[in-house]
Order: structure tokens, then sequence, then C-alpha cells
């Protein structure tokens, strides 16, 4: 591939994905970053964690930004009495030909909508897990790949505890991102009143699932110097060392800064990684990730406060390279 190719190639996609953002906006009111996250994590390949109070629009994001893909979308409500086989789908009896065949559960989409997930068991939550990181699922021994591509977005409600069930170390660690998701400003509110007042907008699809895949493949082509991966271990290395936590971002989470780094860069109509690239997701890549100590768990907004310290404290430095 030529440079001339190459960067033809970056503007043509910047343009998809800045069509995509503003069919998605269209819907959704309110601030574009969680927008830009979900735009991001698609590029990446990951899977996305959105947290915020009941009523601020999650759902609404969702939906619209599954409509605006033109993929395959299902959507589960997870509930105390969830079983896996609803996630996954299970052998059923046909009468007629006396055999067993496969009945496909919601996992079988392109974009899966986990709604409030913390309030189905750990059990069924890690009917997820195989999904979420092999792209694939195992039904009574036999093997099953999902659809390409293969998002999960999932939503739960921090403040409410009652009937909910904390996402296990292993599941938060699958998801490449986590958004949390605020309530709107004054002027942003009036104008979704305005908007959904009449009659609910729906977005529109622009891409498809092979535009997708092309631009996820374009994604993982940016060029990332050797001296950016060492600042992302070194950011990686810092939250492992620090007196706050208790279990530091794993090598998945390095390996997801890099993706998510990425995906920014394309998303600036850059076919290279810069240090801004990966300090501008470092936060949303790494802190959901971070198990701390228990004195520093009882502080709002302790994981956030150690990236800012990593981010702070380990500095970037340019190797020389003999010519």
């Amino acid at each position: 591939m030529t440079a001339a190719a190459n960067t033809s190639e970056i503007a043509a996609a910047r343009e998809r994905l800045e069509q995509l953002r503003r069919e998605v906006a269209r819907v959704y009111i309110g601030s574009l970053r969680p927008v830009d996250a979900l735009l991001t994590a698609m590029l990446a390949r990951g899977h996305v964690l959105l947290e915020g109070v009941p009523g601020i629009a999650k759902t609404t994001l969702v939906k619209a930004f599954a409509a605006a893909l033109g993929c395959t979308v299902r959507r589960i409500q997870f509930t105390p009495d969830l079983l896996p086989a609803d996630i996954t789908g299970t052998y059923v009896l046909s009468p007629r030909e006396g055999t067993f065949a496969l009945r496909a559960g919601p996992i079988f989409a392109n974009l899966v909508h986990a709604d409030e997930i913390n309030r189905a068991p750990a059990k069924t939550q890690s009917a997820l897990l195989e999904a979420m990181q092999e792209r694939q699922v195992t039904i009574e021994g036999d093997r099953y790949e999902l659809p390409s591509p293969f998002l999960v977005l999932a939503t739960q409600n921090p403040i409410d505890s009652e009937g909910t069930y904390p996402l296990p170390e292993a599941q938060i660690d699958r998801f490449l991102v986590r958004v949390a998701m605020t309530y709107p400003s004054s002027r942003e509110e009036a104008h979704m009143v305005k908007a959904h007042g009449v009659a609910s907008p729906s977005a529109r699809a622009v891409l498809g699932p092979l535009d997708v895949a092309q631009l996820q493949a374009l994604a993982s082509a940016v060029h990332v110097d050797d001296d950016l991966l060492d600042y992302a271990v070194g950011l990686a290395g810092f939250t492992r060392a620090h007196s706050s936590v208790a279990l530091g971002a794993s090598p998945r989470a390095t390996l997801g800064l890099v993706q998510t780094a990425k995906a920014a860069a394309l998303m600036s109509g850059r076919s290279f990684v810069t240090p801004d690239d990966i300090r501008s997701v470092a936060a949303s890549v790494l802190a959901h990730r971070l198990v701390l100590v228990a004195d520093a768990e009882l502080e709002a907004g302790a994981r956030e406060r150690v990236i800012e310290e990593a981010l702070s404290k380990v500095s970037y430095r340019r190797g020389v390279r003999a010519m």
C-alpha cells in the first residue's frame, strides 16, 4: 500500500466515522464523549461497559449506535432468574425428526446489548466470558463461532445495590473500556425534551458488517512506535506498584490500551499513534480494571486518581535510533 493510498483510506475512514457519529448524535442528545468511546471500542474490537444512574439515556445510546451500524442486534435483559442457556442457547428436541437441533441464543448477533448486566448472578454472567474473549460459545461440548464483527455493550446502574451482583474481576477485565455517563446539561436536556416530545427520532443504518470489519482492519494497521509501546507498558506497570492498588492493570489491559490508542488515532485522521492518543484513552481503559486496597476503595474516584498519577509521573521518552 502506497503512502498516498494509505492517506486516502484514512481520510475516507474518518469521514465514515464522522457520518456514524452524526447519525447517533441525531438520536442521542448529550455529551458526545460516550459516543466517541463506543466508536473507539468498535474499531479496537472491544466491549464496552456503560455505567450511570437510571434515565440518562444509556439504552437510547446503545439502540441508536446499533441501528446506525447496520448490523444484527439482540438485547438481553439481565434478571436474577436468567440462566446461561438463555444467553448461549440450547439443544431442543424436534418431535417430527426425533433429533435435537440447536436453538441459538441472543448471543449470536453482531452487537449484543446486555442491559443491567449486574442483575444476574455470577454463573449467568460467566456465560458471556467465553463469548467476549474468544468470539465463540460452547454448548454441550460443541463449539460455535459467533458472527463477525462481535461487540458487547453492557449497561449497569452503579448506585442501586439491591438485587444486584458485582461483576467478577475476570469479567470486568474483558471490557475494553468503561464509560461513566452523567446527567446532560440544562441546554442538552431542553433540546432532548423538544426533540423527543412528539415522536422519538430513530437512527438510520450508515454502515454494514463488511464496513465495520474494514474499519477495524484499518485501525489495527495503524503504526505504533516501540517507544510508545514502552510507554503503555510503563503506565500499566505503575498501577501494579501503586500503594493504593491491590491488583493492577493486566497485560490484557496494556494490549487494550494500545489497541484503543490506534482507534483514537484513526478517528483523528492519522495512520500513526501519538503519546496524546494513549493519554486520552488511558483512564477509560485502565481505571475499571484496578482492584484497590480496602482503605482506598471507600474514596470516590480513587481509580481515576491512580491513572492521573501514572500519567503525571510516567514520562514518554523517544528513543535515539542509529542511522
